[in-house]
């Protein structure tokens, strides 16, 4: 007799705490309901266990401000492994600190006689990638590739939590730590002896672009960002105009060695909370709440971004709308800023059909901002 009145006490507590949850905070079901936030994570297949809450008296995580106020010193880069070299450069594996983390790399270094003011640096920026398939050596072969034997310094950061980097993985758009680990890669750029720290460009793809993009407001030592199919825009557009593609739905395996990983649907669970759910609940829903969700969107400041972007995306992407790039373009514009898109008929996430026309323009436009700007100590040159 006990364990039925047990488990209709039970039935009655959570379809009351459900309905109370529903009616709370204006609507909270028709809020979520563009994300389906009931069998999907955060658009990229990760959770994040709290910690998005701020007092009054603290800046949040997730605010520009924070990353402007971060310590990023970076430090030495460690020569962990020493790979095959490339066609015209050395390719090894080295290692950084990032809040006192160490993070791997893919970093590469040209042949040649070194330019005086040191060769000009790419940070590198790949998109979602399951922390636990991740390695270094993989993927983005062809893409590293261009920048390292047309004459940049190229690193590529793992991310903390992924192939041998210390820290855990928290997911790209609930946590500041991937931007952190970035910023503290330029830092750590900037020392090594070969590099120019005065000419430093970024590239970043779909998450790696939202990388790209905060890292370009939160610091002025970045030239020229170039984003293929970037999660450009601001938060709100994440939580309402954000649909996941009925192939990556599927579970359909993307089997092509050059191309990430398409973001493949997890169950919600007791893991952890959406950040969704938990910055909603924690600061409303945006149209109440419009100061916080603009304090967190890095389209918000485009008026400080540190140079000009290029960006490039396909016109079947089903992984990241074309219209965020778009609307990032015309933001730009808005803002009087230097921009360019290109779109590509009938290409995927990877702007796979037309990978050497997307690649070359992202060359040319780092040769034209980045390799051709003239640093300081060559001005002073006679």
């Amino acid at each position: 007799m006990k364990k039925p009145l047990f488990l209709s006490v039970l039935l009655i507590t959570f379809f009351f705490g459900t309905t109370l949850l529903i009616l709370n905070g204006n609507n909270f079901r028709q809020v979520l309901s563009p994300i389906n936030i009931t069998d999907e994570t955060d658009a990229e297949g990760e959770y994040f266990k709290g910690g998005l809450e701020a007092t009054k008296e603290e800046i949040h995580p997730l605010s520009i401000q924070y990353l402007r106020n971060a310590e990023t010193p970076g430090s030495d880069l460690i020569i962990e492994q020493t790979l095959t070299p490339g066609s015209n450069y050395q390719r090894y594996i080295a290692s950084y600190k990032a809040e006192g983390l160490k993070i791997y790399a893919l970093l590469t270094i040209p042949n040649g006689t070194k330019p005086k003011s040191g060769w000009p640096v790419v940070i590198f920026n790949h998109g979602y990638i399951p922390p636990t398939q991740y390695k270094t050596t993989e993927r983005y072969i062809a893409y590293t590739d261009a920048f390292s034997r047309n004459g940049y310094i190229l690193l590529r950061s793992d991310y903390r939590g992924h192939g041998n980097s210390e820290g855990t993985a928290r997911g790209g758009y609930g946590s500041p730590n991937y931007t952190i680990d970035i910023l503290n890669a330029v830092e750590s750029i900037k020392k090594h002896p070969d590099a120019d720290p005065n000419r430093i460009g970024m590239w970043g793809h779909s998450m790696g672009g939202y990388i790209t993009l905060r890292s370009m407001v939160s610091r002025n030592d970045i030239k020229a960002g170039v984003i293929w199919a970037g999660v450009v825009v601001s938060y709100e557009d994440l939580l309402y105009n954000w649909r996941r593609n009925t192939a990556s739905a599927a579970g359909q395996q993307n089997t092509n060695p050059e191309t990430i990983l398409s973001p493949t649907p997890t169950p919600f669970s007791s893991r952890g909370r959406s950040w969704r759910a938990e910055l909603i609940q924690n600061y409303g829903p945006p149209e109440e709440n419009p100061e916080f969700w603009n304090s967190i969107s890095a389209t918000g400041y485009l008026n400080e971004i540190s140079g000009p972007l290029q960006l490039h995306h396909g016109t079947s992407d089903t992984s990241v709308p074309l219209r965020f790039s778009e609307k990032l373009e015309q933001l730009m514009k808005d803002e009087g800023k230097s921009v360019e898109l290109f779109t590509y008929a009938g290409n995927d996430h990877n702007i796979s059909a037309s990978f050497n026309t997307a690649i070359k323009r992202s060359v040319d436009f780092f040769d034209k901002y980045v390799k051709s700007s003239t640093t300081s100590s060559e001005s002073n040159e006679t």
